[in-house]
């Protein structure tokens, strides 16, 4: 169709990083609110949303995705909202840990002990403390929203064919002249390759960096 292979791996390089980066944000949104409400709160919500999460880590991720793109139909804004709450969900439980955490030291009983408001006891004190386990979380967690996008938009449940994203390239032109111009499928899928690996590095190192528990490894 004389459209050139270049220009469409940099713009599908901006799309692809952009519902990363975007899809990601939303996904620590929601782990936050649902881990940290329930680590916080504690109880019977706290037994119910658990149950809810199990009941929903217990399903094929790519199946729920792909039953919620079928509904919702593909595009920008949808792919973002979906891959950010799928994501979240399950994300919420190490949310949940770091709080329970925070809850058994000394100055969370202090402020308690002190008549200190829960949003202050929030604002004060979890938020702070949870802020390297939230950007630990959002740096491993780009890699793998990028891959799912790709994977959904090479099943034809993603972004639009008008978009040419690296999972479409790989599924339309790449698939379909694969023999005969095997670059379609070459260039697209060494770009997804990179680009999931150096965020993948990234995130581990900076785990450890905020952790103090993995810190004292050289370089």
């Amino acid at each position: 169709m004389g459209r050139d292979l270049l220009s469409r791996l940099i713009v599908g390089a901006r799309l692809s990083i952009f519902v990363g980066l975007s899809a990601t944000a939303v996904n620590v949104v929601v782990a936050v609110l649902i881990g940290g409400i329930s680590g916080f709160l504690g109880g019977k919500l706290d037994l119910g949303v658990q149950r809810f999460v199990d009941a929903w880590m217990a399903f094929p991720g790519l199946l729920i995705l792909l039953t919620i793109m079928s509904i919702v139909g593909p595009g920008i804004p949808q792919i973002i909202v979906v891959l950010g709450i799928a994501g979240g969900i399950g994300g919420s439980r190490v949310v949940r840990g770091a709080v329970i955490g925070i809850k058994e030291n000394d100055y969370f009983l202090a402020a308690r002990a002190i008549g200190s408001p829960t949003n202050a006891t929030l604002m004060r004190h979890v938020l702070p403390n949870i802020m390297p386990v939230m950007i630990i979380i959002f740096s491993i967690t780009v890699g793998g929203v990028i891959m799912a996008e790709a994977s959904l938009s090479f099943l034809g449940f993603g972004l639009p064919a008008s978009n040419p994203d690296w999972g479409g390239l790989l599924s339309r032109e790449g698939r379909q002249y694969m023999e005969m111009a095997p670059w379609l499928a070459l260039w697209p899928g060494l770009c997804l390759t990179i680009t999931v690996y150096c965020f993948n590095m990234f995130g581990d190192a900076m785990r450890d960096l905020l952790d103090p528990r993995l810190r004292g490894g050289e370089g």
